[in-house]
């Protein structure tokens, strides 16, 4: 098992990172099913009463998802590959300042496959040693890795990715070939400058200097039980969150004009909409698998909203 903190700094306030995060989520989602991959939303609910951590975070909303990958796979080795082995189930609990995420197989890996990623979101710049009140143990294996959202070398080439671990940058698998991502222009913080806010760009120590500002402390666990790849793919998996984290968060501040404005009432009715919108194309994936054995990338290219 390896433990990961991943601590990245932030010019934005809490209220407007909530809003923030999950927009860009809902959109990812979005452009992920529209080219050629299932999300399944099954549920999408607030909680009421159930403390996550203590007696505390006992309020927040729920959302479970399935995410369909035998596209991703290729059809020589979904061939081998048993019924289930490609479905990752996806349960998150949202209690803003702290989010927890536990994705499973449980169709086919069962027990031996867990990622679990809690979250603190706090108003400092990196320097509470211990957000999520680990034990002397867990303190002891837990590493720490600082994500500078501006200052971390920006990624030239193509960076394989594991999706269903997070769902935000996504390789499509078309029958053929995988095509991967890669930091896209407009979402580089040392040159956006944000119109509606007059943040960015962000240069040189802004960690230090920048108003306002809070600190994600991202708790990864990854527990891949798998005789001869167990410490490979934990190593691996850790890297892609790494890779993730630092994209996603560069797509949030990069995108602040388009969301700071929202509100959580917004979000929570375009939630709605993209619940049914994403089941439906999810369906239709799954009609187009059965019959072709692939689903084209072309297809679903058309955004839902």
């Amino acid at each position: 098992m390896l433990l990961r903190e991943y601590r990245i700094v932030l010019p934005v306030t809490l209220e407007e990172y909530k809003v923030g995060q999950l927009w860009n989520v809902m959109e990812t989602s979005r452009n992920v099913t529209g080219g050629g991959q299932g999300v399944e939303i099954l549920q999408n609910e607030a909680f009421r009463n159930t403390p996550l951590v203590g007696d505390k975070f006992a309020n927040g909303q729920f959302t479970y998802k399935i995410y369909h990958l035998d596209s991703k796979v290729p059809w020589w080795l979904r061939q081998l590959l048993p019924s289930g082995a490609t479905k990752l189930h996806e349960q998150a609990w949202n209690a803003f300042p702290y989010c927890r995420t536990i994705i499973t197989n449980p169709d086919y890996m069962e027990e031996n496959f867990l990622i679990k990623v809690e979250t603190m979101h706090l108003v400092d710049r990196g320097t509470t040693e211990n957000a999520h009140n680990l034990s002397e143990e867990d303190l002891s294996i837990r590493r720490i890795i600082v994500i500078d959202i501006a200052n971390d070398p920006f990624t030239k080439k193509l960076i394989p990715t594991l999706y269903g671990l997070q769902p935000l940058f996504v390789a499509a698998y078309n029958g053929r070939k995988i095509v991967f991502i890669k930091d896209k222009p407009e979402y580089d913080p040392r040159i956006y400058k944000s119109v509606k806010t007059g943040r960015g760009p962000l240069c040189n120590e802004w960690f230090n200097t920048c108003v306002p500002y809070i600190c994600c402390y991202k708790l990864v666990t990854v527990q891949f039980k798998w005789w001869g790849f167990q410490s490979r793919a934990e190593r691996f998996i850790q890297q892609q969150y790494s890779s993730l984290f630092r994209l996603f968060h560069r797509q949030l501040f990069c995108t602040i004009d388009k969301w700071c404005d929202m509100t959580i009432e917004d979000i929570r009715a375009m939630e709605l909409q993209a619940k049914t919108d994403l089941n439906e194309v999810s369906s239709k994936l799954g009609i187009l698998r059965r019959l072709n054995g692939y689903v084209p990338v072309a297809i679903f290219k058309k955004r839902l909203i």
